[in-house]
């Protein structure tokens, strides 16, 4: 019943690199999807939108500055953080990648340990619960360390697939998700599960949240998705 572990897109031209960098991001429990160029970085993901994007500067068919730019200039993509990696040390080069949206900018040749770090960094400000810290809302909490729900001091009892929805929301409270991105999220682009059945275990987590009488915190955005809070 752990929080679903963060995907990270690693976009790397070098193959050697490409390699090494996702045996180690692996070897830190997270889910790794490679491309080689920006173009088969950007198809990747309107596939499946990553929790975090590695990005090297310097790739054929277009450049990691051109990615970058196009990730944080879409409204769906623009909260994932980038960490941009290029050769380039001079001080103006890191100031360009930064100002064209890159979270964080690692020059080559880098340290593996310092990058994963980094990237620990990026996903607390984004994915806490992937970092072990407990989730709240109200007076909603999940601590992800010992899978513990509780609701105004009270603890809930939740199915596997309830927890992770719910872990999902806490992540990214009053954000409106649609019924295919909770698909993607909660039970994975591999997995074949229809739209309607978010709907059941929607009601369900419902359900258990106000079984002692609170307040439904699940907002149904018609048309849209839903949103906690």
């Amino acid at each position: 019943m752990s929080v679903i572990q963060p995907h990270v897109l690693l976009v790397e031209d070098e193959p050697a690199q490409r390699e090494v960098l996702a045996y180690n991001l692996e070897a830190e429990g997270y889910a790794v999807s490679r491309a080689e160029n920006g173009e088969e970085a950007m198809v990747q993901v309107d596939e499946i939108t990553p929790d975090l994007v590695i990005l090297d500067w310097m790739m054929p068919l277009m450049s990691g500055i051109e990615v970058c730019r196009q990730l944080k200039t879409r409204e769906d993509t623009r909260n994932i953080p980038v960490i941009m990696l290029s050769a380039r040390s001079e001080e103006v080069d890191a100031v360009r990648g930064l100002e064209t949206g890159a979270d964080d900018y690692v020059t080559k040749p880098y340290s593996l340990r310092e990058l994963m770090a980094r990237v620990r960094t990026q996903l607390r400000r984004t994915r806490p619960g992937a970092s072990g810290e407990t989730l709240a809302y109200l007076d909603i909490m999940l601590d992800p360390e010992t899978h513990r729900v509780t609701r105004n001091g009270q603890e809930l009892k939740l199915g596997p697939t309830e927890y992770r929805l719910l872990a999902t929301f806490l992540e990214k409270p009053g954000r409106v998700l649609s019924r295919d991105q909770l698909l993607d999220l909660v039970w994975g682009r591999d997995i074949y599960v229809d739209t309607r059945t978010v709907d059941v275990h929607i009601a369900r987590l419902r359900k258990v949240l106000t079984q002692a009488g609170g307040e439904d915190p699940i907002r149904t955005v018609r048309g849209a998705g839903y949103a906690l809070g």
